[in-house]
């Protein structure tokens, strides 16, 4: 088993990495997917047995941030990536320029908030510190979250990538502060609480289903796809791709090994 951790803008290690992986055969497609650590990374190395029966040599990579990912997808050292939601792939693809496309959901990975100083969201005090992630669409979706719960309003104009200034009510007058997603749990000894991405959470050691407060519905605009660069869209890996990823056995691996904290969203 091939898993290689990029770290930084550190792109030629991504395409050296590929005279690592052990090849299936011959005739075997090599490919190479970025992902996050944790649940995306975990579920691609259950594609990949899989995947090598239908001519496909899969190298899954395992990028520390958000950012890294679309970039080398972009610049042709990755294949295909499995980490981001359909809002995250569309901003990056509008506000950087990328020719990139989904061509599958994955997985949807409910919020969750979490706190070392309340047990519940009724405790928040006045003026709590609350950490959310930095970025437009995990940030959006963090407030709007905390709009669920009650404990703001944003203006409906917002949308999906509300910010702290489109925050209408505040009535505790929380101090939302806005960190990078991935340093999220690290947050928890400095603030009353922390809203994260399962993926962070998970990868840190917090169990979703017993240690978060509150957590998202189910049902949700922020399904995971599997995102490939438009000119290769049509390719037929890319189809083979899906389908093994979109299997009865992938989906019995998500529901057995993550117990509802990573849910399927095929």
């Amino acid at each position: 088993m091939v898993r290689t951790r990029v770290l930084g803008a550190a792109f030629g290690l991504v395409a050296g990495i590929a005279t690592l992986a052990t090849a299936v055969g011959a005739s075997a497609e090599a490919l190479k997917i970025g992902v996050t650590p944790g649940p995306h990374g975990q579920i691609l190395e259950k594609v990949k047995p899989l995947a090598a029966k239908e001519g496909l040599d899969l190298t899954v990579l395992e990028f520390s941030d958000y950012v890294i990912p679309n970039q080398a997808l972009a610049q042709g050292d990755l294949n295909a990536n499995s980490f981001q939601h359909q809002p995250y792939l569309d901003n990056q693809v509008k506000d950087r320029g990328y020719e990139l496309v989904s061509v599958a959901k994955t997985v949807i990975f409910p919020m969750g908030v979490y706190s070392k100083k309340v047990k519940s969201l009724d405790e928040l005090p006045d003026g709590a510190k609350v950490s959310i992630p930095n970025d437009p669409t995990n940030g959006g979706r963090a407030l709007l979250l905390l709009q669920a719960k009650g404990l703001i309003k944003v203006k409906e104009s917002a949308g999906l990538k509300a910010s702290p200034l489109d925050i209408a009510e505040n009535p505790k007058k929380l101090q939302i502060l806005e960190l990078d997603a991935a340093q999220l749990p690290r947050s928890l000894d400095d603030v009353t609480v922390a809203v994260i991405n399962t993926n962070f959470a998970m990868e840190s050691g917090l169990d979703p289903n017993k240690d978060a407060i509150a957590r998202e519905a189910s049902e949700s605009p922020y399904a995971n796809v599997i995102a490939v660069r438009k000119a290769d869209q049509d390719k037929p890996w890319v189809a083979t791709l899906v389908k093994v990823y979109q299997s009865d056995e992938v989906k019995q691996f998500i529901l057995d090994r993550f117990k509802g904290a990573v849910v399927p969203a095929w």
